[in-house]
């Protein structure tokens, strides 16, 4: 041990233990553009797996949620995702948006309360994200300011943006409006809920992820 270089030990200890166990993955964006059904076909395609419920009511995913481990093959490729679905991000949670939707009071002023916090646990969430989806909802205009404040937030701690414009299977869809708000990052048109596109979207996590 005394004659091997210290260079040399240190970069055997770092291949020994220093190795990340996958690529985590975040997946961004406000509420029902699709993050959960993404993040369920993505689970069921490689690990049999959903990850969580799906609802029309804003704000279902309300803490974030784990999927390690899913190996994903794509080309020649195969890439060790942890898969981290973020809930939505809002600049604004009022507990009588869910009381319109016919959630009694007390149920939507907790659910309010939960997924403001959950907004706060989404964004310190982003230190640990290697590579970040931003789901969007291509039926709607993409120059949100949950979008763009999203997208200014990766930007600044230097985190790969792969866009996902989202909702391919609906007629009203426009995923040009997306390409055209946020052109200097990698756009991926799919359908999360019938998969359409899927495998393009692991080409790029292939291509662009760090």
């Amino acid at each position: 041990m005394n004659n091997v270089p210290i260079k040399k030990l240190m970069k055997w200890f770092k291949d020994m233990f220093g190795k990340k166990q996958g690529i985590r993955i975040g997946l961004y964006g406000p509420p029902n553009a699709g993050k959960t059904t993404l993040a369920n076909k993505i689970s069921m395609d490689w690990t049999g797996e959903p990850m969580g419920t799906v609802s029309e009511i804003p704000h279902e995913t309300r803490e974030v949620q784990k999927k390690e481990k899913v190996v994903v093959r794509t080309g020649n490729k195969s890439i060790t995702m942890n898969i981290l679905d973020m809930p939505g991000i809002a600049t604004k949670i009022d507990y009588e948006d869910f009381v319109s939707m016919g959630m009694q009071r007390k149920d939507a002023q907790m659910r309010a309360k939960q997924a403001t916090k959950g907004v706060i646990e989404a964004i310190k969430w982003l230190e640990q994200v290697d590579t970040a989806l931003v789901v969007m909802d291509s039926t709607k205009d993409p120059y949100t300011q949950v979008n763009i404040t999203i997208i200014g937030n990766l930007e600044a701690r230097g985190i790969p943006i792969i866009i996902v414009a989202n909702k391919l299977d609906i007629e009203e869809s426009k995923p040009e409006w997306i390409k055209e708000a946020f052109p200097q990052h990698p756009v991926v048109e799919l359908s999360a809920l019938t998969g359409n596109h899927v495998e393009q979207l692991y080409e790029a996590i292939a291509k662009h992820s760090r």
